[in-house]
C-alpha cells in the first residue's frame, strides 16, 4: 500500500489550495490529506490565528504524521514547505517534497522582493502580535502572477488572515532569539525533493537552492513558472515531476 501524502498549504491559505493538485496523486493510488493549519479555516476569525507560531504549526503536522500506520510523505508549498521541514525533523516521514518553500533559519534571501517582504510588514506596527490580513494586490503581483484573472481572483477571495508571529519567525528569522525555524537536516531521514519556478519572485531559485543544499535535496526548476506551482499553468508537470521522483525513491 502506498503511503499517505500530507499536503501542507502556505500562508493565508487552507487545505483547499490543493483541490486540483491532489488529484493526480490520488489517481496514482496515494491517499491524500490536505489539513488546514490552525486558525486558517474559511469561517475562522482573524483572532483565531493571531499569535500562532511556526512551531505550533509544525507540531500539529507532526501529530498527523504519528497518527499514520506507516510514515507518510509530506508535500509543503511556500510557508507550508517550511512547516513541512520542521515537522519532518520531529516525526518520521517516508519522503519530503517542497514546492517553492520558505527557507529555514539561517538561509538568507538575496532578492529585492525578499528584502521588501521582510521589512514591509513593519508598516503595520507590531505585526508579530497581530493577525495579518491578505493583501490581494501583492498576491496578484507575486504569488498568483501566472494565473488567469478569474482563477487568480477566486483564490485571492478565499485567502484568510495569517499569524504575524509566524510571518516574523519566517521572514525575520535573524531577529528571532528562539531560532524557531531552525531545521536540523540530520533529523530528516527520508529523501528530499525541492521544486522551484524559474520566475518565482517570492522565493527565487537562488534562495530555494540554498534550502535544497542544506537538506541535501534533489532540485527541479520549472521554466516559465512562478510561485503558485500547485495551480498555475504548468502545475500538472510539477505534479508529474513529484510522482516520477516518488516512484524512483519509494518504488
Amino acid at each position: 500500500m502506498k503511503p499517505t501524502l500530507i499536503m501542507i498549504h502556505g500562508a493565508f491559505c487552507g487545505g483547499w489550495a490543493f483541490d486540483a493538485f491532489r488529484q493526480p496523486f490520488e489517481a496514482n493510488g496515494y491517499p491524500c490529506l490536505t489539513p488546514t493549519l490552525r486558525g486558517h479555516g474559511e469561517r475562522s476569525r482573524a483572532s483565531d490565528v493571531a499569535g500562532a507560531s511556526m512551531s505550533e504549526y509544525a507540531s500539529d503536522i507532526a501529530e498527523l504524521i504519528r497518527a499514520e500506520a506507516q510514515p507518510p510523505v509530506l508535500i509543503g508549498h511556500s510557508l507550508g514547505g517550511l512547516v513541512a521541514q520542521m515537522a519532518a525533523a520531529k516525526a518520521q516521514v517516508a519522503a519530503l517534497l517542497l514546492l517553492a518553500p520558505s527557507a529555514p533559519w539561517g538561509v538568507a534571501g538575496g532578492s529585492l522582493e525578499e528584502t521588501a517582504a521582510a521589512f514591509g510588514l513593519y508598516a503595520l506596527g507590531p505585526f508579530w502580535a497581530q493577525a495579518v490580513q491578505p493583501d490581494q494586490a501583492t498576491a496578484h503581483l507575486y504569488s498568483l502572477d501566472k494565473m488567469d484573472a478569474p482563477e487568480r481572483d477566486a483564490i485571492a477571495r478565499r485567502m484568510t488572515a495569517e499569524s504575524g508571529r509566524a510571518l516574523f519567525e519566517t521572514l525575520n528569522w535573524w531577529l528571532d532569539p528562539f531560532m524557531t525555524t531552525q531545521v536540523d537536516a540530520a533529523r530528516i531521514r527520508g529523501p528530499v525533493y525541492v521544486a522551484t519556478g524559474a520566475k518565482d519572485a517570492v522565493h527565487p531559485p537562488f534562495t530555494v537552492r540554498q534550502t535544497a543544499a542544506k537538506l541535501d535535496a534533489d532540485v527541479a526548476v520549472f521554466e516559465g513558472m512562478s510561485h503558485w506551482l500547485i495551480g498555475e499553468q504548468g502545475w500538472e508537470a510539477v505534479a508529474q515531476g513529484c510522482l516520477d521522483w516518488l516512484t524512483v525513491k519509494l518504488g
